[in-house]
Parts: structure tokens; sequence; C-alpha cells
């Protein structure tokens, strides 16, 4: 949704106008969760995608039709059984997809979301789909509301549902009942999160390759070495952050959460023992260390020494990593981020063909099912932080 939101905003702001396409409810195997947006601008160029190409045609012509009439549309998409080249999802899922126009005098909420994306803070956009018509766009945050639907208690219902998604972490269509009106109204609130902080320890090698990998993935990248030397900006040119500090005491003093991921490539004693005992005593949703098997063992022994529980001790990966055979930095990245994709989206790390029922999943709680990426493409020069004096 990143590139699709970048250019919404741009768009507008040069006095254009575009038609948004989103998915806002999907059943059974539809490929991509609601949130997932496409744009078509008002010369017909396109941003992003729905479905990996199984109706982008028949929304792209539908975009179109809304450009030039206004207004917005509820478009809803199933298997094709009756006709094979009719549109539809040929993978078995459905989504209802909402169409809607904007124009210049739209750039406030946008410009809204765009603020808060920049600070960091989560904030929430809530759209009335059905039941109510002609009401307008709401953007919520814990602190701050923007918009509004044009009708007060529509409006009450309207934020206290995107602060309790806020609060969940989570998008998707909320029915809504208000004093207004007898029928229930559907709106469509999709909660845009910091994206989650991935830290690496290391100035090495596989550290820059992981890093390419995870910005890609929607991570904002701090890169952490005690070495100033090896620990530069330009050694990870995609990385959001470069700290020079002990890995220790940076972690010690920096925000991690429930989200948060620690890769630790250290592979140096000194450096792994005191990271890893506030690691693995802290909330991050994932810790793995790089070593061979031998290596794990030390490690885990001198942890024991620490004080480190076993409790604690069984929340640590290591051998970093899925068994790929990764041998190369770059292959090497691609077994870390195969993990941690693993445990952020609930997967089992086996074949697909080696596996029954749904391929895609409910996601854990402790990575929220909509999140914004780190950065649309190409990534921001990564700020130098020097060890604190």
């Amino acid at each position: 949704m990143t590139d699709v939101r970048a250019a919404v905003a741009d768009l507008l702001a040069a006095g254009r106008s575009v038609a948004v396409a989103t998915v806002v409810r999907t059943w059974s195997s539809a490929p991509r969760r609601p949130g997932a947006a496409m744009l078509v601008d008002d010369r017909g160029q396109v941003v992003g995608s729905l479905s990996g190409g199984c109706v982008e045609g028949t929304v792209y012509e539908l975009a179109l039709d809304v450009l030039r009439e206004g207004g917005a549309r509820l478009e809803h998409f199933g298997v094709s059984d009756a006709d094979a080249f009719a549109v539809g999802l040929t993978c078995g899922g459905e989504m209802d997809v909402l169409i809607r126009r904007f124009t210049p005098a739209d750039l406030g909420p946008v410009a809204a979301v765009d603020r808060a994306v920049l600070d960091r803070t989560p904030v929430a956009t809530a759209t009335v789909v059905t039941g109510w018509a002609d009401a307008g766009v709401v953007t919520v945050t814990e602190g701050a509301v923007t918009g509004s639907t044009g009708s007060p208690g529509l409006d009450r219902a309207v934020v206290a549902a995107a602060r309790a998604s806020l609060r969940a972490g989570t998008t998707g269509l909320v029915r809504l009942s208000t004093g207004d009106q007898d029928a229930d109204v559907e709106v469509f609130v999709e909660c845009v999160l910091p994206p989650p902080r991935m830290i690496v320890f290391g100035a090495v090698d596989f550290s820059a390759a992981l890093a390419r990998l995870a910005v890609a993935s929607g991570f904002h990248v701090t890169v952490c070495d005690a070495r100033a030397v090896f620990t530069t900006p330009e050694r990870f040119p995609e990385a959001h952050e470069v700290v020079v500090d002990w890995p220790h005491r940076y972690l010690a003093r920096t925000d991690v959460d429930e989200r948060t991921v620690l890769c630790v490539l250290t592979h140096d004693a000194k450096f792994d023992v005191p990271l890893l005992e506030v690691a693995l005593r802290g909330p991050a949703a994932y810790v793995g260390a790089m070593g061979s098997r031998r290596t794990h063992e030390d490690r885990l022994r001198a942890l024991r020494e620490a004080g480190v529980t076993d409790g604690e001790l069984s929340r640590l990966r290591s051998p970093i990593g899925l068994d790929l055979g990764a041998r190369t930095p770059e292959e090497t990245a691609v077994s870390i981020l195969a993990e941690v994709v693993a445990v952020r989206r609930g997967g089992s790390g086996r074949p697909l063909r080696a596996t029954t029922g749904s391929i895609h999943r409910p996601d854990p709680a402790t990575f929220p099912a909509t999140t914004l990426p780190a950065s649309p493409s190409p990534s921001p020069s990564p700020r130098l932080c020097p060890v604190p004096g």
C-alpha cells in the first residue's frame, strides 16, 4: 500500500485526480488481504495491484468510470465457474473491492495519514461503504480526528470503531448502528501501523544482505555495531539507521515492542552474551543468533552462567534461519528472513506441497495484520547514530 499512498499524495498535490480500488473484504483463498490497493490516475497510469492479475483488468475499467463520473462503487469478485474466461478469482477466493475517486480537495485527509506515518504514529482511516450516502473519510489517531461522515452520531461510532481497530492492529469492515437512521452502515477501517523494527547486530556482509531484504519486506531496519570503522552508512545504504554503540547498551535504551525482530550476527561472545541477556528478557517477537552448533552450545552455557533461565533461552532461535542450504550472504539473508516470516505469519517452514489446508492464514497478534512498509523505494539515506558521549 505504501507506493499507492505515496502516489495518491503526490498526484493530489500536483492538482491531479485518481481512483483508488481497495480490497475491503475477502473470503476463502483470496490472494490479498483487506487493505491491498490499486491506483488509476487521470492519465490511465496504474500503481499497485489487488489480486496478482485475476481482476485487475476489470477493476481498471471500473476505475476509469469512477474517475469520469465521481462517487464510489463497491464490486464483488468471485470464482469463475461457469465461464473459464469470465472475470473472477481462479484461485477460488472472493473479494469485495471499493473504488473511490480522490480529487485535490481530498488532499487534507491523505496528508494527515502521511504526517502520522512519518511520525511513526498509528493511524486509521474510516470510509463508509454501504448504508450512508456521500459520507466523507475520517482519519483517526489516539489523540486526534480529521474529517467527518457528515453525521455527528455516525462520527462518534466511526471514531470508536477506528480506535478499537488501532488498539487491535486490524483492518477490515465493521458494521455500525447509529441513532440517526434505522439501517446499519458498513465502514471500512484501515489501520496503518508504523513498520515493525528489525535491529541487526553486527556490521558484516550478512547484515548488509539482510538489511536489503528486510527493507523490501516492510521493516524499519537498524544496523548496530561497536566498531565505528565498519559501521558506516556507505556499507549499509539500505538501512534506515546505522548505530555505532555496544549492542547490549543500544538495545537497552532503544524502543523494542512485540513486533520487533532482533538478529544477532556479531558471532562474537563478548558482544553476543550481554546482548542476548537483554534481548531474551525483553518483549521482542523474534530473537535469532548466528553461529555454528558448537558456538550455540557455548553461548547457551555462557548465558546460563549469566543467569538467563531456560524459559528465556527457549525464545532463542539459534542457529538462526531455516535449513535452505544457504552459503552466501544473500542466501543466508533469505534463510533468516524466511524464518522471520514463518514466525510472523504462523507458518511451518515446510514445503507447501507437504502441507494441507489453507495456504493463507490469520496473522498472529505479535505482528498485526496490516502494517505499512518501511519506505517507498528508493530507501532514504540511513541516519548515522554515533556512540553517545
